[in-house]
């Protein structure tokens, strides 16, 4: 196999319907293989719009306004990479001949908790925590005596944790209720899960094309109100924990096709697994793998797209935390320590053009041959970080 790139008018585009700083990472690596790109957003100056060939401000749930980029810049491959998105956009592009990564059914399913869970649990058998689906405050009640307290309340369009809670007695379902409306992308629907008493959750991220599937050592995290503030590569786990979850990511990818990087989240618990969710793209926690592996995530996802081999190795163990906004700041500065330019950590700036209470807005990386210190020294550059 061999790859040709060119700069000219006929050059590979990559469009990515969704800009933030998972979308930047993904256009540094295809822009160092010469790939032109087009970064789409809702708002002006999103991360990826800072590094992109060209950027476009749309309303990305209408249909219409996302045809008419796509087909004004007539894309090789369209990357989404966001939840909030015109699924109707994406069936249709592809019936005009547009290659939607990794496809456009893949990303309906996987976009909304509903349909992902239904398709993992029900059509693949996988196991899952016990789940019910709710439209209403009344219909909340009713599920949530019937999964049982505490559970976990989510709508089934978002990212990053927004619209998501805990609801440990029935005291707290009108709360939860409340907080569901904060959803990023459609709150009109809630799946309420059973809680399950996990002792540590897990990305897998898994990579597949027509070349094989790949999978990077398993990733730890830990998440607040449903978003992850601290991430760590390799997470340690049996031998028997991590083949169950290769399978099981294997199955529901290949269940879904198609090219690209896969996010498939995970509880475990003693030696079951219990899958949770999956992102068709990279993942938020494996931003670590910046530093941990020869080509991270974001570059074998582009490597994915394009067909090409997915070889990588690892360097070592790693940490990543996550910089949440403190203030509200439409010019926003952040103030980093000098600890996070030592010999063996690193700052990612994401460039993002307003802050706002409780936004990631940078991410501390450690590498280190002890992944607890790693996971120590990120969370105390964190800690250490400030903005205004």
């Amino acid at each position: 196999m061999t790859f040709t790139t060119t700069l000219q008018k006929d050059a590979i585009k990559i469009m990515l319907l969704g800009s933030g700083e998972l979308g930047k990472e993904v256009a540094i690596e295809a822009q160092r293989l010469g790939i032109e790109v087009v970064a789409v957003d809702k708002y002006e100056n999103a991360p990826a719009h800072l590094v992109a060939n060209n950027s476009y401000v749309i309303d990305m749930k209408d249909e219409v306004a996302v045809l008419e980029v796509i087909e004004k810049e007539k894309p090789t491959y369209i990357l989404p990479e966001v939840e909030a998105i015109s699924i109707s956009a994406l069936f249709e592009a592809e019936k005009r001949g547009f290659y939607v990564i990794p496809n456009a059914e893949a990303v309906n399913k996987t976009m909304n908790r509903k349909n992902i869970r239904v398709f993992a649990a029900e059509a693949l058998g996988l196991k899952t925590s016990k789940y019910e689906f709710v439209t209403t405050l009344d219909g909340l009640k009713t599920a949530a005596e019937r999964i049982k307290f505490p559970c976990v309340i989510k709508p089934v369009m978002s990212s990053s944790g927004h619209g998501q809670s805990i609801a440990k007695t029935s005291n707290d379902i009108e709360k939860s209720w409340e907080i569901a409306k904060e959803a990023r992308g459609d709150a009109s629907e809630l799946i309420v899960e059973e809680f399950v008493p996990f002792d540590y959750e897990i990305t897998l991220l898994t990579v597949r094309n027509e070349t094989g599937t790949v999978f990077c050592d398993a990733i730890g995290h830990v998440q607040k109100d449903g978003d992850f503030i601290l991430s760590w590569q390799p997470m340690k786990m049996s031998d028997t924990a991590l083949q169950k979850a290769k399978d099981i990511a294997k199955t529901v990818t290949d269940g879904l096709g198609g090219r690209g990087i896969f996010g498939v989240e995970f509880f475990v618990k003693g030696e079951e697994v219990y899958f949770s969710e999956l992102s068709p793209r990279p993942h938020d926690t494996g931003m670590v793998t910046l530093i941990t592996q020869s080509q991270s995530q974001f570059a074998l996802h582009v490597r994915a797209v394009l067909g090409l081999p997915l070889a990588y190795t690892t360097y070592g163990s790693g940490a990543c935390g996550a910089y949440k906004a403190k203030n509200e700041s439409h010019t926003p500065t952040l103030t980093i320590p000098d600890s996070a330019f030592s010999e063996n950590s690193f700052v990612r700036v994401f460039g993002k053009p307003e802050s706002h209470i409780g936004r990631r807005m940078a991410v501390s990386l450690v590498l280190d041959d002890d992944v607890e210190a790693a996971k120590t020294k990120a969370t105390e550059i964190v800690s250490q970080m400030e903005d205004n």
